[in-house]
């Protein structure tokens, strides 16, 4: 089994670089990606702790692309050079994220409900704040039953309380993989909200500006819907990959290790690393 889309405590999920490992493993997982939001803080933790129990990681990241009217999410996946190329890019992106998350607490105050930055901080225990925890924090204070509602009523994108990163480009996101040893590959398609007459066209000028793969089993994902990219990947020459897209317990709908359907993860022999 294989799993190219996780998330740790270094981001916005709930088990630790090491924790992530030991239930790959226990899962009968042998190869996993590490592709926490925006930083490698977790990597030397979980490659360290994958090489003691014997399965692969393969180091990755997850950068939010600047793009309309959808999310663009771009996996850098092999990364091999992480140390050298990526860690130093990724301080001013945290800087950006930070003054997005002050941003969203003022709107929120604007509403009338009480929830200050130190809550949230606090309610991250020390991972990379995001919507997530946002959302963590509205269940908590009533506003809705659970963090799926959080979003679709609050966080998500159009919804009151969403406020846009100032994300990468797509051309700096796609430098910086490949100068960090990576490929790029497009994370869920299907956020981007780009209709399927207009999607063919759209990746194959993506791939002319260095896209090498998208994510067809993600499991958020239905069938029919991967079966579509599937033949698009096919058709453009992408290689396809697939994940769980792994939150813990912030997002119990995604198990670890399952794709499309609740399956598990097929293996595209078109992968570079694998």
């Amino acid at each position: 089994m294989i799993d190219l889309h996780t998330h740790s405590t270094e981001s916005d999920g709930t088990n630790t670089p090491s924790d992530l490992m030991d239930l790959a493993r226990d899962k009968g997982i042998t190869t996993i990606a590490l592709t926490d939001h925006d930083t490698c803080a977790g990597l030397e933790e979980a490659a360290n702790r994958a090489e003691e129990i014997g399965i692969r990681l393969i180091p990755g990241i997850e950068l939010e692309i600047s793009f309309k009217p959808g999310e663009f999410h771009l996996l850098g996946l092999n990364i091999t050079k992480w140390k050298e190329e990526m860690v130093p890019a990724l301080h001013g992106i945290m800087n950006r994220r930070l003054e997005r998350n002050l941003k969203m607490v003022n709107l929120i105050n604007s509403e009338g409900i009480d929830l200050t930055y130190e809550q949230v901080v606090e309610e991250a225990k020390g991972q990379v704040i995001g919507r997530p925890h946002f959302a963590s924090l509205l269940v908590k204070k009533g506003l809705v039953k659970n963090t799926a509602k959080a979003f679709e009523k609050y966080l998500a994108v159009g919804r009151p309380f969403y406020i846009e990163k100032e994300a990468l480009s797509l051309r700096e996101g796609i430098d910086l993989i490949k100068r960090a040893g990576g490929h790029p590959v497009i994370a869920h398609p299907m956020s981007l909200f780009i209709s399927w007459g207009k999607l063919p066209e759209r990746l194959a000028n993506w791939k002319e500006e260095g896209i090498e793969g998208i994510e067809v089993w993600h499991s958020g994902a239905k069938p029919r819907k991967s079966k579509r990219l599937e033949l698009i990947a096919d058709d453009l020459g992408l290689f396809k990959t697939g994940g769980s897209d792994y939150h813990g317990d912030n997002r119990k709908d995604r198990p670890l290790g399952l794709g499309t359907g609740g399956k598990a993860v097929p293996i595209d022999p078109a992968i570079p690393f694998l």
